[in-house]
């Protein structure tokens, strides 16, 4: 049976994760991950494949994450395409009747929600096309817009190029910060209930009329000339009354005197008032409740913008390391506290594992970034893990393990350890040894697993310096539980090397 998903689901999805974003029993957090973007192909910067989703490849997206941050309720807003008032354009104008049948004039759009209805201006006010000169004369298409609109009017303004314009709000300049981007408009938050927004909202009317659209005059005769004035808007509504300049016979343009209120359909009751038939209108319904009532629904907000800023001022929690690289960013809900079934909280967290390390060469080698690192952990069995960062002041050695370490490569060569992925550990079996042979940029170096600190900073020349993990015995684990949680948005992009001076802005747009 034919059937479809409305708009106002899409729109509601939205409005429910932005809101879900401010409980208590959900976390959700922007993360970064695959350092080694490049080995899993090497033309990945020039040409980025596509993330695959399934079971498998989320796995593998857990063993590749680097860090993460938490998003909070002033990370995210609700977004509407960017549509930037330019003169001599024409601007489609709201109505209620878009649909397969019935297309939009300049973008032959189905959905209003895809047509150009609405604006935003040199000053970041948006405005909503109320009537844009639509006449038989132009057959529908309206009419080019030569007057930006910059007034914070109440009520609809009719501009001397002929467009009726209608204030809804200005984005704010915190918002500009944040949200505003090449594509996309902020729209305010909590829309129903800011103060900011109080102004606006009194002033809608429920089904109070703005417009009427004459459609067709061929067939137009009347025994009028002039302007007819009272001409009652008909329908299931009360109150509604327009003005007719009539030229010759024939209806040139209706200006609505009073909207009324309470109207989802109406008519132009010409034929009471005046002698004559022919002339076909169309009488504009407002959205529910009225215009700038919830532009949420009126504008079709089903997008959100999701802002997260990278940076390296928090020393006390420094997360996201420098000096490598990462190729994915994405969100993941709901993660877990490692090594607990409780919801992971904290502003930040690491997703990789670290090795406190030993010894006289732990404060002089150069890592090499992406290089591996082994440990011999009993007879027969060697830990293996791939390098993200090292810091030679506090001897902070972070590593991540993934399937690439145990399994067969891409030309069908067996593990150099084996299948099996062990553990880095500072309690080694019989024939093991705390000892670690890391890759530098001249070869190798051996150094120890510094098994007597349990920490998360470490003093240095009178300075603390944090860890940004919590060690124990010379080990730390991620901060978030491998595989806990959902991870519901993956971007794979050319790999961005981080930098001790450098700070990343990340915007993603989720479309419901």
């Amino acid at each position: 049976m034919p059937a479809i998903i409305t708009d106002q689901i899409r729109v509601l999805n939205a409005e429910n994760f932005v809101n879900g974003i401010s409980t208590t029993t959900n976390s959700y957090y922007v993360f970064i991950g695959l350092p080694n973007a490049t080995e899993i192909n090497s033309d990945w910067n020039t040409n980025t494949p596509a993330p695959i989703d399934n079971f498998d490849d989320h796995d593998n997206i857990y063993d590749t994450l680097i860090s993460a941050k938490k998003i909070n309720s002033s990370d995210v807003l609700q977004v509407i395409r960017k549509i930037s008032w330019t003169t001599g354009t024409i601007y489609e104008m709201y109505r209620h009747d878009y649909d397969i049948n019935n297309t939009t004039p300049q973008t032959n759009s189905s959905n209003l929600y895809n047509s150009n209805f609405y604006v935003m201006n040199s000053d970041f006010r948006v405005y909503e096309c109320i009537f844009n000169g639509a006449n038989p004369t132009n057959s529908g298409k309206g009419i080019a817009s030569l007057e930006e609109p910059t007034h914070t009017d109440l009520q609809p303004r009719l501009e001397s190029d002929g467009y009726l314009w209608k204030y809804l709000y200005t984005v704010k300049p915190s918002d500009i910060v944040k949200f505003d981007s090449v594509d996309y408009i902020p729209v305010p938050q909590d829309w129903l209930n800011s103060s900011d927004t109080l102004d606006v909202r009194n002033a809608a009317v429920d089904g109070k009329i703005e417009t009427v659209v004459i459609e067709d005059t061929t067939s137009a005769a009347y025994q009028f000339s002039g302007t007819k004035n009272n001409v009652p808007i008909r329908g299931d509504g009360q109150d509604g009354l327009a003005s007719v300049t009539f030229v010759n016979g024939k209806p040139t343009s209706v200006q609505v005197t009073d909207g009324g209120s309470g109207y989802t359909f109406a008519t132009l009751d010409l034929d009471s008032v005046v002698t004559g038939s022919g002339a076909v209108f169309s009488v504009i319904i407002p959205p529910p409740k009225g215009h700038g009532a919830n532009i949420y629904t009126e504008l079709g907000a089903n997008k959100v913008l999701v802002y997260s800023r990278i940076e390296n001022s928090d020393t006390t929690n420094p997360d996201f390391p420098v000096g490598n690289q990462f190729a994915r960013i994405g969100i993941l809900k709901n993660p877990n506290i490692n090594g607990t079934t409780n919801l992971l909280t904290a502003s930040s967290a690491s997703g990789v594992y670290g090795l406190r390390l030993a010894g006289a060469a732990s404060s002089t080698m150069s890592v090499s970034v992406d290089g591996q690192i082994t440990q011999t952990i009993g007879i027969g069995s060697t830990a293996v893990g791939k390098i993200i960062s090292y810091d030679p002041v506090t001897k902070f050695l972070r590593y991540w393990q993934d399937r690439s370490l145990a399994t067969n490569s891409s030309s069908g060569a067996n593990p150099t350890y084996g299948y099996r992925l062990n553990r880095f550990t500072s309690t080694p079996s019989t024939g093991g040894s705390i000892n670690v042979v890391v890759t530098t940029t001249t070869g190798t170096q051996t150094v120890g697993i510094e098994t007597a600190f349990t920490g998360v900073s470490t003093s240095v020349n009178s300075k603390t310096y944090y860890f940004g993990q919590s060690i124990n015995s010379g080990i730390a684990s991620p901060e978030i539980e491998k595989y806990s949680g959902d991870i519901i948005y993956i971007d794979n992009r050319p790999e961005v090397t981080r930098a001790p001076n450098q700070r990343e802005d990340i915007k993603i747009v989720l479309e419901f």
